[in-house]
């Protein structure tokens, strides 16, 4: 058996609590994880000012145009990172340059 406490101010309701604690892991899933899966977040070394912001703030924009990419070209988000970090043409059409 595996037991997890939360603080919370809600009304002590198991639908609504167990709603808020998905919803919490969902975001956890969706968007930290990509992050450390196509660009090593958890590895970043930035420590300098406000480089480390600067540059979640650039990942996440990054990871954004990769979901929207218009050419729906298949392949993972690191794949296409990738892709996108050698081909100039992909990256103006991630961009909508082209």
């Amino acid at each position: 058996h595996e037991r997890r406490y939360y603080i919370s101010s809600l009304a002590p309701d198991a639908e609504r609590l167990a709603s808020a604690i998905r919803q919490h892991w969902g975001i956890e899933n969706r968007v930290h994880w990509c992050l450390d899966v196509v660009f090593a977040d958890d590895q970043m070394r930035a420590r300098t000012a406000h480089a480390a912001h600067n540059l979640a703030t650039l990942k996440r924009l990054t990871l954004n145009l990769l979901r929207q990419d218009p050419s729906q070209r298949k392949g993972s988000l690191k794949t296409r990172r990738l892709i996108a970090s050698t081909s100039d043409d992909y990256r103006a059409e991630l961009l909508g340059l082209k």
